[in-house]
């Protein structure tokens, strides 16, 4: 088994998660069977808990695993499937070690940091390493591990001791160590200032661990002056400083580090297979997509485009299928409000909705917002216009569809009015009401198709069923089905009891489509969700 382990310095938000998953492409290229492994040193359990406005969207996995959007960028890159032991955080290790302290495992001995929590983050990682995430059933042969965080952190220091550890227990010549950093450009010169990269390096040897590969991020290719500076300073050659500089889109990020000579210092030959042919003709057809489609996003963490990273990534897939440069309005949902205070704002906004080719409501919680995105549903139902409603999406166009079509007034959700008259959507039996982490209806569930014919079962192609992943408490109220349909609204699929609603459609609409899960979780490049594709299709005119 081979180990790449990604860290990073100087700041966050450097790219370390694309620069893994980059590195997999390459490795999976070379005809390596790849998984990933993403450590956050916070002391959450999993991300289900956390604020998009923290730490961007909850990515869920197949196994109903709560975690980093690290892992979907694997996922999609890779084209894997992960499990949530991919995701490591110190709320996962700590508990692993304090129950075998319960159960005695450590014989009387002082627990300590160093060995116990040090040896129990190794033993995780080389027994999740060799779990196959391609579907097949044989093992890995090489897998990446990100270390969240920057270097220096207190909270990365266990980990950074265990991977120094970690070389030795699995010998040094099967890991590398691929360190991230920024190289910033100052004054109006534009020189290439190293010092930071030279004291997170330094910082990182001092650790215990040396870096055979320095990936630097800047604005601009790094001079032949900076890398050879670097490599001097850094204790590497010149040829392992990899210059990561902005490009039109990531999918450009592997083929940058091929063109660098990565494959040759990772001694592996990724042009064994085709998949890299395919990587470049993606990339550069992304760059000469020119005819542009306008998709309206209505939603509440609109200042914060991490929170939605999936959505916006299949409905990239979506457009480059239909070949199409993708435009995103991006709509705060309470400035659709009526009662939105600043008149300019909303303005603007309905002007936003209205000049979009399609709406998309995607997923969310709370009530912030809320009726604005019931009017953005009322909007493309009355307008003809493209929608697709995910999760609370599909909920609000319930609720829209319950007032104004069935006319039950003050119809709401259980979840923002606990004693409305006819709600539209309710509260699930089965679901915690004191617990908020890992309570919620997760992972991929099969929809079963009830009709033989509808736009979105012709999207999705042959089979009685869809598996999809979930992530929600509420869901449409099952009284209720029996009067949305009579009025046109059909529950096309259902979960397998047949009481609940998994995806709706409006008969007569050209693309009015709502789906309790969450489709893009399962999108890739070149294979885009059938929902996604339908809503650029009808807004493309393609349908």
């Amino acid at each position: 088994m081979k180990y790449v382990v990604v860290s990073g310095g100087v700041l966050s938000g450097l790219g370390k998660g694309v620069t893994a998953s980059s590195i997999g492409v390459l490795l999976k290229s070379a005809g390596l069977r790849v998984t990933s492994l993403k450590i956050d040193p916070y002391l959450n359990s999993d991300a289900g808990t956390m604020s998009p406005f923290e730490h961007g969207e909850v990515f869920v996995l197949d196994d109903g695993g709560e975690v980093d959007l690290d892992l979907g960028n694997y996922e999609r890159f890779l084209d894997i499937n992960l499990g949530r032991d991919n995701n490591l955080t110190t709320g996962k290790i700590y508990a692993k070690v304090i129950e075998a302290e319960r159960r005695g495992d450590y014989l009387g001995k002082t627990v300590q940091v160093i060995p116990h929590v040090t040896d129990a983050v190794q033993d995780w990682l080389e027994e999740v390493a060799h779990i196959p995430a391609d579907g097949g059933d044989l093992p890995p042969d090489a897998c990446i591990i990100e270390l969240g965080g920057t270097v220096g952190d207190i909270e990365s220091a266990p980990y950074i001791e265990a991977l120094r550890q970690f070389q030795f227990r699995v010998g040094r010549e099967n890991v590398t160590f691929v360190h991230v950093s920024l190289v910033p450009v100052m004054g109006p010169v534009g020189e290439q200032k190293t010092k930071p990269t030279q004291h997170t390096v330094k910082e990182l040897r001092g650790l215990g661990i040396t870096p055979d590969i320095l990936v630097c991020r800047s604005s601009a290719p790094l001079t032949k002056e900076t890398r050879e500076k670097l490599a001097a300073f850094c204790h590497v050659s010149p040829q392992a400083v990899m210059s990561t500089h902005d490009v039109p889109n990531i999918y450009h990020v592997p083929l940058m580090l091929q063109e660098q000579g990565l494959c040759e210092i990772m001694n592996v030959d990724c042009e064994s297979t085709g998949l890299l042919h395919d990587w470049k003709t993606m990339a550069y057809h992304l760059d000469t997509l020119t005819e542009k489609v306008e998709i309206a996003m209505v939603g509440k963490y609109t200042d914060l485009s991490d929170a939605y990273l999936s959505v916006i990534k299949s409905l990239q897939h979506a457009a480059m299928a239909v070949d199409h440069k993708l435009v995103i309005n991006w709509i705060e949902a309470s400035h659709l409000e009526s009662d939105w205070s600043d008149a300019s704002e909303r303005e603007h906004a309905w002007a936003l909705l209205k000049q979009s080719s399609g709406v998309l409501v995607p997923g969310g919680f709370g009530d912030r917002g809320v009726e604005g995105k019931i009017l953005a549903a009322e909007y493309a139902r009355t307008s003809s216009t493209p929608y697709l409603g995910i999760c609370l999406g599909l909920q609000v166009a319930a609720i829209e569809f319950c007032r104004n079509v069935l006319g039950f007034e003050g119809s709401n959700s259980t979840e923002f009015d606990e004693n409305c008259k006819n709600p539209a959507v309710v509260f699930m039996p089965e679901i915690s009401t004191t617990h908020l982490g890992g309570t919620m209806r997760l992972g991929s569930r099969p929809t079963l198709w009830q009709v033989e014919e509808c736009t979105i079962r012709r999207l999705y192609g042959d089979g009685d069923s869809v598996d999809e992943r979930h992530r929600h408490r509420y869901e449409v109220n099952p009284d209720m089905i029996e009067a949305f349909e009579s009025a046109g609204l059909v529950f096309v699929g259902k979960d397998e009891t047949g009481q609940r609603c998994e995806i709706f459609e409006l008969e007569g609409h050209p693309y009015y489509v709502g789906v309790q899960y969450h489709p893009e979780f399962k999108s890739r490049p070149g294979r885009p969700s059938p929902p996604f594709l339908g809503l650029l299709m009808a807004s493309t005119g393609q349908l």
